[in-house]
């Protein structure tokens, strides 16, 4: 059965533009409103139940989309990457797009994004604000390694951040009060954001042990350079594997070659860089691990191994050895690091999605518990 009604939402921080069409009478029908949940909600309620409403994902996340669809209303995010537009069109507006969003949600030419729940989505912030801790982290030593640079001073041992290293880094000194001001300050900087870090990583080992991920990632971390962090970001980013294949995987992620053909004629490219960049980021990260040759589990990898069920543990074995060869071939054949590293990594989004959506699916399968189901003692 087909909707009736079709709305294109244009929405912002503080306004919503909406579109409602009708394709059968072709009757269009404009509003402007607040940002309010409950003001959308009852001008959409003023159409046939059997309407059904699209916005495009953007810095306004799910809320909106998860209030109407407890209210009743069809709603879905539309992926941006994916919609459609014509070259010669160099006219945006809000109208123009609520209109273009309820003209392609009629056509069914919408590639909707997977709404997820708010715990979900309270998981993918941690990993996400571990993800800035990080970054900043890694800022500010640089800052402090250009400083010391700068006036002549280098650590003389080759490993550094560690307790030697942070020892020298305090009993360096310097005559202008200025600069001494600075280097102190960027110090405390980073030992500030290092114990922000580790605080992060605890809170994170705390919530994947009980989450709804938590065996997706126990069975991500027997890869070799995947570890719970990691782990963690890969399970709470990608969410519902069986969404995908062991194909699909690596070009939701961007790791599959862009192509250009036309006729008689093939080219391809660098990789895509669509879909998740942070995934994107952990499996390349991760991949570099994988190639020193694997020949049997540390002791590390042995405690993770034991995590799991037989099954993931055979997988998770052949996904080592395959990385490694892949990478034993590569360097051979004189292949460039980094593109050998890109294709270990979308081998092993691969074998992440082999490890992760057998475990979900077959949650999937397990019936929901009911009382009806339970024998009198």
């Amino acid at each position: 059965m087909f909707q009736s009604t079709y709305i294109g939402l244009d929405v912002h921080a503080q306004t919503v533009v909406a579109c409602a069409l009708n394709p059968a009478t072709g009757e269009i029908e404009r509003a402007k409103m607040a940002m309010e949940p409950d003001v959308v909600l009852s001008w959409i309620q003023r159409f046939p139940s059997d309407a059904k409403a699209v916005y495009e994902a953007g810095p306004t996340g799910y809320a909106l989309a998860r209030h109407l669809l407890v209210h009743g209303v069809d709603c879905v995010i539309a992926a941006p990457s994916k919609l459609l537009r014509a070259p010669g069109d160099h006219i945006k507006t809000d109208q123009r797009d609520s209109l273009g969003l309820a003209r392609m949600l009629s056509l069914g030419e919408v590639t909707e994004v997977r709404i997820p729940t708010e715990e979900q989505e309270a998981l993918r912030d941690l990993s996400r604000t571990r993800l800035q801790a990080q970054k900043s982290l890694t800022l500010a030593k640089q800052r402090l390694n250009a400083l010391l640079l700068r006036h002549g001073l280098r650590y003389p041992e080759p490993t550094r951040w560690n307790r030697p290293h942070l020892q020298w880094l305090h009993r360096q000194h310097f005559e202008q009060a200025g600069t001494e001001y600075s280097y102190q300050s960027d110090l405390e900087l980073v030992e500030l954001l290092d114990a922000h870090l580790k605080r992060l990583d605890a809170r994170i080992a705390e919530v994947a042990a009980t989450c709804e991920y938590a065996d997706v990632i126990n069975a991500l971390m027997c890869l070799r350079g995947v570890a719970l962090t990691t782990a963690f970001g890969l399970a709470v980013e990608v969410g519902d594997w069986t969404r995908f294949t062991g194909a699909t995987i690596g070009s939701y992620l961007g790791l599959v070659p862009s192509e250009h053909s036309s006729g008689q004629k093939r080219s391809q490219g660098s990789i895509t860089k669509a879909g998740n960049t942070y995934a994107r980021r952990l499996l390349v990260e991760a991949a570099w691990h994988q190639k020193p040759e694997f020949k049997r589990p540390g002791v590390t990898l042995q405690r993770r191994l034991d995590l799991v069920d037989s099954q993931t543990r055979v997988t998770a074995l052949k996904a080592n050895h395959r990385s490694s060869d892949r990478w034993e071939g590569f360097e051979q054949r004189g292949k460039l690091r980094v593109k050998a590293n890109t294709a270990v990594a979308r081998e092993m989004a691969g074998w992440c999605w082999a490890l992760a959506a057998p475990l979900q699916e077959a949650r999937k399968q397990v019936p929901a518990f009911s009382s009806g189901n339970v024998r009198a003692a």
